[in-house]
């Protein structure tokens, strides 16, 4: 069996192994710091919890106590990119513990915290240098740091960094680095898109696979509850009553869910907390903190902010739903059985997570054992649905499907409708069963209802019921309508009693032409030559007078409010569109019959 001492490495960092308890690598560790200690490229996949993390640190470390010299001020020597805050105080913490023999001057740079401190410690210059992406950014943009004396970079979590959003910057990043340096790539998990990305960035990487991707640990005992999506938190909190989940991780897919399920077990006298993106950094680290001192023993957190997650003596990991990667439920059940230890993976499916399980199964190339806490209800009726049924909810909810419009809308039939309604998906009738029957069901029920139904009877413009509702026969005409449409540009034209005719029918037909009609009454009320005595606009204006009697009335106001003929003085006017002087009564209405100062000076004596 291979030992640490058998690879080359320094005496220091030798004695640091000893002093933390490690004499034998691990597989990767094995296969990955003979190549890197030779100064080459390396992509390394291994599951969590297998050591990458020292298989990096290690050769890195060796390095750089056989180099000369020391780092220029405001630069590092060794560059280690993390996708969380919390993988990298990690990986912060395993350089020192590792290079607590050697002269080695280690920083952490993440986001959520406050920049002076970081800025404190890399202006001095710093051997290596633990970094999240955006916030490296942000000090090299100030110019505090400086990454042109870089001599090895490091992804870890390669292939979260590089499909989750980091892309463009670590692109920005690798412009800034000299071309000659050595680049390490390590990953629990590497689809091959993410792995075909790094192959190009690495220079002839030597690559190195303990086990497959999908395989998960054979330490861990693994189960799936079938369980109602309504139901997973009461039988939770059940679980965790048991003694035997001393510290237990928690998984959701969101952040929401994440502190939904946290106060729930708060709310049932169950220490828990909840971390994840949208927590500060001193609430997450707190939270940490407390779960790795045994203060809490429950942490539920989601798959970007388990990353960092490194804590010893894990029990029991609780999926409380399921991931769409199924790559992600072989991390998250690798936080548990670490070290040699054994431990328990516990997984939460409902009805539309089904098919997410098969996905799991088929990756993992096993039969997860399954224990049905479903009510009878629940099982009569998912034993009910057919397969295709299921993988059609769960692709509605996978890819964000639902109900859309479809090419339907409102057709040209009898009764006015298409069939406008269409599935995101595809078609709903054609992958359910079910629905087909449904359809079914309600379809002749429906047409038997139509045929039934008497037909409306259609009204004419008085409100009397047509009896030959059959032909397009006109209505009489109505004195009153007729007589209102000169008010109307271009005439009325009436519609059907259902509202969705041209308005070709009911005995109004389009005018010939959109001209305004001429007016027929001219300012002083009075009937212009030619026009018919019948107009009903002469009739309302002719009680007013001519223009000169309504000026000199106060536009309709009675002759005693004219005493004062100015209004009152000094006051403001209160007709928004009068400019100049106004005489009269005020504007609109009669006017205020108030007797003026003469007046009253007359009445007193």
């Amino acid at each position: 069996m291979t030992q640490f001492s058998e690879l080359g490495l320094a005496e220091p960092v030798l004695r640091a192994l000893a002093h933390e308890g490690y004499d034998v690598p691990t597989p990767i560790q094995a296969q990955s710091i003979p190549s890197l200690l030779q100064g080459k490229d390396l992509l390394g996949i291994a599951q969590t919890g297998t050591g990458k993390t020292a298989a990096f640190a290690l050769p890195i470390l060796d390095r750089l106590s056989k180099s000369e010299g020391r780092t220029p001020k405001g630069s590092c020597r060794v560059l280690v990119l993390a996708p969380t805050r919390e993988l990298a105080a990690q990986i912060g913490d395993s350089f020192r513990a590792y290079g607590r023999f050697l002269n080695v001057r280690v920083a952490v740079v993440v986001g959520g915290v406050a920049p002076g401190p970081q800025i404190k410690a890399i202006v001095p210059g710093v051997e290596v240098l633990v970094a999240t992406p955006g916030r490296l950014l942000d000090h090299v943009d100030s110019g505090k740091l400086s990454l042109s004396h870089v001599d090895v970079v490091v992804l870890d979590e390669a292939d979260h960094m590089l499909d989750l959003g980091f892309l463009p910057p670590i692109k920005r990043i690798v412009k800034m680095l000299p071309k000659k340096r050595q680049n390490l790539f390590f990953s629990a998990t590497m689809p091959g898109q993410i792995g075909q990305l790094a192959g190009d960035m690495l220079s002839d990487p030597v690559k190195v696979s303990v086990t497959p991707v999908s395989t998960t640990q054979e330490r861990v005992e693994q189960s799936v509850y079938l369980i109602e999506r309504t139901r997973k938190r009461q039988l939770l909190a059940e679980l965790l009553d048991n003694p035997a989940f001393k510290r237990t991780l928690v998984f959701t897919r969101t952040k929401r869910g994440a502190d939904r399920v946290a106060r729930h077990l708060e709310a049932n006298k169950i220490s828990a907390a909840a971390i994840h993106g949208n927590k500060s950094q001193n609430q997450r680290e707190r939270a940490l903190n407390a779960f790795k001192d045994g203060q809490i023993g429950v942490l539920v957190a989601t798959d970007i902010a388990a990353r960092g997650i490194d804590v010893d003596g894990v029990t029991h990991v609780v999926n409380f739903e399921l991931p769409n990667v199924p790559e992600s439920y072989v991390h998250r059940i690798g936080r548990t059985a670490r070290g040699g230890a054994s431990g328990s993976a516990i997984a939460f499916c409902d009805a539309e997570e089904r098919g997410l399980l098969r996905d799991i199964e088929r990756n993992t190339r096993q039969t997860i054992p399954v224990i049905d806490r479903r009510d009878a209800k629940a099982a009569a009726e998912q034993a009910a649905d057919p397969e295709d049924a299921r993988d059609a909810n769960r692709g509605r909810r996978s890819s964000g499907g639902g109900q859309s419009r479809g090419n339907g809308g409102r057709g040209a039939g009898a009764n006015g409708r298409g069939n406008g309604r269409g599935n995101g998906g595809g078609n709903r009738q054609a992958a359910s069963g079910r629905n087909d029957r449904s359809e079914q069901r309600a379809a002749g029920p429906r047409r038997e209802r139509d045929d039934a139904r008497p037909a409306a009877p259609r009204r004419d413009a008085e409100g009397r019921t047509n009896a030959n509702t059959g032909t397009n026969d006109k209505v009489a005409a109505n004195p009153a309508l007729e007589k209102s449409k000169s008010r109307y540009k271009g005439g009325i034209s009436s519609k059907p009693a259902n509202g969705r005719g041209n308005g070709t029918g009911n005995g109004a037909g389009q005018a010939d032409s959109r001209k305004r009609p001429a007016k027929k009454v001219d300012s002083n009320g009075n009937v212009r030559d030619g026009a018919q005595n019948g107009n009903a606009i002469s009739s309302g204006l002719s009680f007013m007078g001519s223009t000169e009697e309504r000026r000199a009335n106060g536009n309709g106001a009675n002759g005693r409010g004219n005493a004062n003929p100015q209004g009152k003085r000094g006051g403001a006017n209160r007709n928004r569109n009068h400019r100049g002087p106004q005489s009269g009564g005020q504007p609109g209405g009669a006017s205020r019959n108030k007797p003026s100062d003469n007046q009253r000076s007359r009445d007193r004596a």
